[in-house]
């Protein structure tokens, strides 16, 4: 396998001794702009993490792995072309608090099966964050009826904030990458929330659950607690039906206005009209985020979200 290290993108690249080359990783840390190369045996695609760079994954993370497979196939993305984690380290049965106790499977060469990616580690780590989410809430706010916890929830756990919490550990520096996503310079954010959800389904094999509150409170917490205090959880458009349809008696109505761009980059300018009324209008990548900020328009116009002094958006009480 040769490594070498290029504008801040430390890059895995393996081939088979006496077979055609075959990428088996990139790793996208933050290593300086000096170029190396070292060259190893690819067995497989076990030990692409070397020790300098799984230090400073932990330290990112703030957890130091007992069974440290657990901590690469967390970081290991699809586009490796390997197996789903089937019969990888979070195999095996699953031991007192979720502790599973499996191991990585062996296997010669840079074959189908021989490197375990993050996808099923993720699904597990999506059902641990949504758990403590949950958990965190019925105990924070035992005044909040169940729609505003779910509302409370569904933010918390969402891809944004996921991706956003990723960004602040700066997970994405850690990922261990196939050769499709060598070719782009931005790398997708849903990316980096499919690795936090993946990094804690591997601590909570690492470590049970407990271990995995550990990790998800002081990240989740203040997200949690900034939701339950806005009154809006960034869903603009349900604060503004449920007041239109309490109030008015009508349902707001999302108008396209116009649309610009290739189909793949189209951009689309939306206005919301409730009872006759039609507000500003806005543009937005997706329609989903036109939708809500025009909604948000809206409840500015109406008076019923207010900018903090702090510059967070506030619901006013009616």
């Amino acid at each position: 396998m040769e490594r070498w290290v290029d504008g801040g993108l430390s890059v895995y690249w393996a081939g088979c001794l006496g077979a055609s080359a075959c990428v088996v990783g990139l790793n996208v840390g933050s290593y300086g702009a000096s170029l190396f190369r070292d060259w190893v045996c690819t067995g497989c695609v076990r030990g692409v993490m070397d020790e300098t760079t799984r230090d400073l994954a932990q330290a990112a993370i703030g957890h130091v792995f007992a069974r440290e497979t657990l901590l690469e196939e967390a970081l290991t993305h699809s586009s490796m072309g390997g197996t789903n984690g089937a019969g990888g380290a979070n195999g095996g049965g699953g031991g007192s608090g979720g502790e599973g106790n499996g191991e990585v499977a062996g296997g010669g060469g840079c074959g189908a099966g021989s490197a375990p990616n993050n996808e099923r580690m993720e699904f597990l780590g999506d059902a641990v964050l949504g758990l403590a989410i949950c958990t965190m809430l019925f105990r924070k706010f035992p005044h909040l009826r169940e729609g505003d916890m779910t509302k409370i929830k569904s933010h918390a756990v969402s891809r944004e904030t996921c991706a956003a919490v990723a960004r602040k550990l700066g997970l994405e520096k850690h990922l261990i990458l196939g050769k499709g996503m060598m070719m782009s310079r931005t790398l997708p954010t849903s990316l980096g929330a499919a690795a936090l959800e993946s990094v804690i389904g591997a601590i909570y094999l690492d470590a049970g659950y407990e271990g995995a509150v550990r990790f998800i409170d002081p990240l989740f917490g203040p997200v949690v607690d900034k939701a339950a205090r806005s009154g809006h959880q960034q869903n603009f458009k349900s604060v503004l039906q449920q007041h239109c349809q309490q109030e008015l008696g009508e349902t707001p109505q999302y108008k396209i206005l116009d649309e610009q761009g290739p189909d793949h980059a189209k951009a689309f300018k939306i206005c919301v009209e409730v009872g006759g009324r039609r507000f500003e209008s806005c543009w937005g990548a997706t329609k989903k985020k036109a939708e809500q900020d025009a909604a948000l328009i809206a409840l500015k116009e109406l008076g019923l979200v207010i900018t903090t002094e702090d510059g967070d958006l506030q619901v006013v009480e009616t």
